[in-house]
């Protein structure tokens, strides 16, 4: 089955900040805020939401299909998606501008400030779900990209009568709440980490539980605290995998929710598709970049019972990518 991954596809600029932003805000000055940090180094990564999704996808053992807009410079990153396996023809090229960059600074705190050129993710409305081969389709992933777009996909996947995930995160700022309440009625899964939950919630006017009437599925992540999945009157707490190291965590949610989206493809219980999450997600942790981690789907499975314990329904993780 395939798995349709909507969203940005960026180069990311990513940068280290040797301090702590929070030392240098002064909260009574927030109204005419004017700040410099500066960074100790930069490094040029590929990046976007959808490809990062997607490379997780694929080294679980899923067939990604990524639909996107990006620019005249996606030469290299073309290379890079069909090495691994990634299916890219749902890519269009425009040659009149520049991919999307992201440019995002960490502090020691890993904190985050970060800042996203749109450049040829502006056309991304241009493409359709209309024109997707969608005869085993089995997900739509919708997330951050042209809000145009977002809206646009989240209309033609209930056309299509195709769940999808609602992954709104960034662009809750550039949504109505109206376009939000759209999008979270009705999805499979919708998934947000906690700030974004406050965001959507003031958005849209609505409570925690009026939230969780309209979509099936709802996930919160929560940083260190790991994450929640609530589906009815279920409310399961997902703890995080304990890092080896800690490099960078640029690209930790995609990552989280290519592993929670293999466990539901796999009919995994959602305690244990939370947690390969947590697990994919951690690997991102541990190296700078969000496509530069590596396991096998063998060498995953054992970490995982070496954290969490045996769970035996990982073996249809393993069957289901024999059958990919």
């Amino acid at each position: 089955m395939t798995i349709i991954v909507t969203g940005s596809v960026a180069y990311d600029y990513i940068m280290s900040f040797p301090g702590r932003f929070k030392d240098h805000i002064l909260p009574e000055k927030i109204e005419s805020l004017s700040v410099s940090f500066l960074v100790d180094s930069m490094r040029r990564e590929r990046g976007g939401c959808a490809p990062n999704i997607a490379y997780t996808l694929r080294l679980l053992g899923q067939r990604p299909y990524i639909v996107a807009a990006v620019g005249q410079d996606f030469g290299d990153y073309r290379r890079w998606l069909e090495e691994q396996g990634i299916d890219i023809s749902g890519i269009r090229v425009y040659e009149d501008d520049f991919t999307a960059s992201f440019f995002v600074s960490t502090d020691l705190d890993n904190n985050q400030i970060a800042t996203f050129y749109i450049g040829a993710m502006r056309r991304a409305a241009e493409l359709s779900l209309h024109d997707v081969p969608l005869s085993d389709a089995a997900l739509v992933v919708v997330s951050p990209n042209d809000p145009t777009a977002m809206v646009k996909y989240v209309r033609e996947c209930k056309e299509l009568g195709l769940p999808y995930m609602y992954d709104p995160s960034q662009q809750i700022v550039r949504l109505s709440g109206d376009e939000l309440l759209e999008g979270v009625q009705g999805a499979r899964v919708l998934v947000v980490n906690e700030y974004e939950f406050e965001m959507l919630k003031h958005k849209t006017g609505l409570e925690d539980e009026a939230i969780w009437e309209r979509a099936q599925t709802t996930i919160i992540t929560r940083g260190p605290r790991g994450s929640v999945i609530i589906e009815g009157d279920q409310r399961m707490e997902i703890p995080v995998v304990p890092p080896r190291r800690v490099a960078e965590p640029t690209g930790v949610g995609d990552a989280y929710r290519a592993g929670v989206i293999a466990g539901m493809m796999a009919g995994l219980p959602w305690e244990v598709a939370g947690r390969v999450g947590s697990l994919a997600a951690t690997y991102v942790l541990e190296e700078y970049g969000t496509q530069n981690h590596h396991f096998t789907l063998e060498e995953f499975i054992a970490r995982y019972r070496q954290v969490f314990g045996d769970a035996p329904e990982l073996a249809k993780l393993v069957e289901r990518a024999v059958m990919q």
